[in-house]
């Protein structure tokens, strides 16, 4: 991305939100020529209820990869280091608040690992910024753990509703193998740590796993029980071309595939596990409303036209993509 400049990217970025949503939102939002300058004002409420009948939807839960950079290497990674580029803060947070404008209501921080850049900082910045000036209902992050330090707690935890920690494995030797290490640190270690901080801290604890043929043949019960965390997300491993499958992908992600009855029997064998949430291959299609780096929706997203309007939405909610995300109102026992 040389040679462009920080106001000509961010040009491109919001034009590329406002391009995506031009046919979802077209009826419901009007907004100015020129990216940079946009204004927009919400259509009245009566106008509003006499459009019901358009395939209208709004960007509730968006997940924000901002950086592709990783220090883990997992063999299965869908948004990978095909780029270092991280954009400024500031313009950051104006395509995050176009989004609240338009209906966000909760923010998903991923990436690469998102506490790399700025050593967390930036991805601090941008969780106050969403919870105390956006006020969203739910600010929440997805890391592998290793770069979370107790002092960003400190400064930053009082914003963050969950926190979700990726661990596909309690055997040292299996996370060697994905690809979810880093020298001779111990992943599982560092998640219990976590864990404690989470608690200290007044922040939803969550683990997700993807369940691949390294791991689909483990019991995790004993040790999720003990975490206790308040969801346990677990991915069916998924192939999308480009990424972690095809030609131009960084990853080969075919040898960590298994079968919808792996992935059943691996579900049979957790069903004791209350806080278990699965989201096999079918369910995660077209229910993530995904931005890169640029702030762009991905072309795996952007391509398909089943993704858009109310499909979208519908597949979001058959998922289970809206539940209790906010601390406020979990009643959790600290």
């Amino acid at each position: 991305m040389s040679g462009v400049s920080a106001g000509a990217l961010l040009q491109l970025c919001i034009s590329t939100i406002l391009g995506f949503f031009s046919g979802v939102f077209s009826k419901v939002f009007s907004w100015s020529k020129g990216a940079c300058g946009a204004t927009n004002s919400l259509v009245p409420s009566s106008q509003w209820e006499q459009r019901k009948d358009l395939d209208v939807t709004t960007p509730t839960s968006v997940n924000y990869h901002f950086t592709r950079k990783c220090n883990y290497k997992c063999g299965f990674c869908f948004h990978t280091a095909k780029t270092s580029f991280v954009l400024p803060l500031e313009e950051a947070k104006r395509g995050l608040r176009l989004l609240r404008e338009a209906g966000m209501e909760k923010i998903n921080f991923s990436g690469g690992e998102p506490f790399l850049h700025e050593r967390g900082d930036f991805l601090g910045r941008m969780v106050e910024f969403c919870k105390a000036e956006l006020q969203l209902p739910s600010v929440s992050i997805v890391s592998n753990g290793s770069m979370i330090k107790e002092t960003w707690f400190q400064k930053y935890g009082d914003f963050l509703d969950i926190l979700a920690i990726s661990c596909d494995s309690f055997d040292e030797e299996t996370n060697q193998m994905i690809g979810r290490s880093q020298g001779k640190k111990s992943h599982i270690e560092n998640l219990f740590k976590i864990r404690r901080w989470c608690q200290q801290y007044k922040v939803a604890f969550k683990i997700n796993s993807v369940v691949n043929t390294f791991n689909v043949d483990e019991d995790m019960s004993e040790q999720i029980n003990q975490l206790n965390p308040v969801r346990w997300k677990v991915f069916q491993c998924l192939l999308i071309d480009g990424e972690n499958a095809g030609e131009a992908a960084l990853r080969e992600a075919e040898r960590f595939v298994i079968t919808d009855q792996q992935f059943q029997d691996f579900l049979d064998r957790h069903q004791a596990v209350s806080c278990l949430v699965p989201e096999s291959n079918e369910k995660m299609r077209n229910s993530y409303l995904i931005l890169d780096e640029y702030t762009r929706f991905p072309s795996y997203i952007r391509d398909r036209p089943s993704t858009r309007g109310r499909h979208h939405e519908k597949m979001f909610l058959k998922r289970g993509g809206k539940y209790v995300w906010s601390k406020a109102d979990m009643k959790l026992d600290w």
